[in-house]
């Protein structure tokens, strides 16, 4: 018996939770439940989190929680509890499995079956963003080492236990040559261990083109968060819908089920809601809690139910369709082909022994790390760019000289274009004069010089070599 937290959520979420509880527990589901409130009530109530202390607690004992979606009041400062329940309980893995059903739910890719693994704690949905000057916010994209080879490997143990061919990465390095480029070094690493699995690496515009076109191609698709993010939505879409799509969200010590749908409030209370995404998503969590034997039960009867043609609103069809049913009404008709194993598609079975080798990361030896330089934002409403580097070089000292200036990303100085248009965010570049580079000394001599001048820093990032190699960008145009 497995003790799992269940949220019911907001909008249509009671009524799918109700329906899928329903489901696995007649197909012999061994759990028990302690049940929370999260979501818009929560929320209202002045928690900006969504979420109480004490159930977080309740969380952190079950390790399992299956959730309904909930809906996340628009302004006042709410922040997403999806993605605080990730990064808290380090959720590093959101699992999305695409499959058509053809050809009983519409779609253009008959023989998709693609599975999406994406990162679930990091890059751009860090979260960390700054106004700097007056035309001009960032938003910092972190990738780390850690993050990478978790993510990579889970990859490709999901692969190797479920039977899987082949692994895709899409990543963007060719321009993001520092934070997409690890990722994609640490999936050839990681690639290497794995020789009996094909691999494969794919920019991520024409990678994303290629599986909207012809999804039959990929099998399993390794992504930073925000591309992930993004494409297991489409690929969901592609495949029948998204309301039919489930998620897991696995970290080393808990993990969250969930459908990958909105909470859809303009259909709450009207029992018409298909709980199709939800439903698998708790088959993924049986799975995950070793009860295989169940979740291939209510998964066979699941697709059993698809191709009698019995169909929710948002799936029906007339001439495929045979019976428009309610929520509470497909899920009957779920259990009561419980048993049964479906007539057109393959009944699925569960490799029932194998376990993923997911050891914990290990940090490597610290590199040699080299200060060359550093790089110092302004903020200043000029536009010529010479003008500023006349300014700028007053600042420079013995050490450190003014090498480049640019302009979001683009090289403004020396030699640049009248046509750059230029914000007044500025990327002003000092290196060492010397082969050791600068100091921390340099640098805050640097900043003492720009206030007395009154040059606006606005943000300051140091130039690093790790082991005699440059850890930094060039700008575009160098």
């Amino acid at each position: 018996m497995t003790r799992i937290t269940v949220a019911k959520g907001d909008g249509i979420g009671p009524e799918i939770m109700d329906a899928t509880l329903k489901i696995i527990k007649a197909a012999g589901a061994k759990i028990e439940i302690d049940e929370i409130e999260v979501g818009e009530k929560v929320y209202l109530s002045g928690n900006t989190a969504g979420i109480a202390k004490e159930s977080w607690d309740i969380i952190r004992k079950n390790k399992i929680f299956l959730k309904a979606p909930i809906t996340t009041p628009q302004g006042g400062g709410y922040k997403s509890l999806n993605v605080t329940t990730r990064k808290f309980l380090g959720l590093y893995a959101n699992v999305r499995p695409c499959k058509s059903l053809h050809p009983f739910v519409s779609t253009k890719h008959p023989n998709m079956d693609i599975v999406i693994v994406r990162e679930n704690e990091e890059d751009l949905y860090a979260g960390i963003e700054h106004q700097q000057t007056d035309e001009v916010i960032q938003c910092l994209k972190l990738i780390s080492r850690p993050g990478c080879e978790k993510i990579v490997r889970y990859a490709f143990e999901y692969a190797r236990i479920n039977g899987r061919k082949k692994v895709t990465c899409f990543t963007k390095d060719n321009i993001m040559k520092q934070t997409d480029g690890l990722f994609h070094k640490v999936f050839d690493e990681i690639a290497a261990e794995y020789p009996n699995i094909e691999n494969e690496h794919w920019i991520i515009d024409i990678g994303a083109a290629k599986m909207a076109d012809t999804p039959e191609a990929f099998d399993v698709i390794v992504m930073p968060n925000l591309y992930g993010d993004v494409l297991s939505d489409v690929a969901a879409q592609i495949a029948g819908s998204v309301g039919l799509a489930g998620s897991s969200n696995i970290g080393e010590e808990c993990a969250m089920f969930e459908a990958i749908h909105g909470s859809a409030p303009r259909r709450a209370g009207q029992n018409v809601a298909n709980p199709s995404g939800l439903l698998q998503g708790a088959i993924l969590m049986l799975i995950h809690i070793g009860q295989s034997d169940v979740a291939e039960k209510v998964q066979n009867a699941w697709l059993r139910t698809i191709e009698e043609g019995i169909h929710t609103y948002d799936i029906y069809k007339d001439g495929v369709s045979k019976r428009k049913v309610s929520t509470s009404d497909f899920a009957d008709a779920v259990i009561s082909n419980l048993g049964k194993a479906p007539q057109t598609f393959t009944p699925v079975t569960y490799n029932k022994s194998a376990t993923m080798n997911l050891p914990k990361y290990k940090r490597k030896q610290p590199a040699t790390k080299d200060l060359l330089g550093v790089d110092l934002f302004v903020h200043w409403p000029g536009t010529s760019a010479d003008e500023l580097a006349l300014r700028i070089k007053e600042i420079q000292n013995a050490n450190a000289e003014l090498s480049m200036i640019t302009n979001r990303g683009i090289k403004v100085w020396p030699e640049g274009f009248n046509e750059t248009f230029c914000t007044d965010h500025w990327r002003c570049r000092f290196k060492g004069k010397a082969e050791k580079g600068i100091s921390q000394k340099d640098i805050i001599e640097l900043l003492s010089k720009a206030t007395q001048a009154n040059v606006d820093i606005v943000k300051t990032e140091n130039l690093y070599a790790f082991d005699g190699k440059p850890a930094f960008s060039l700008g575009q145009g160098q």
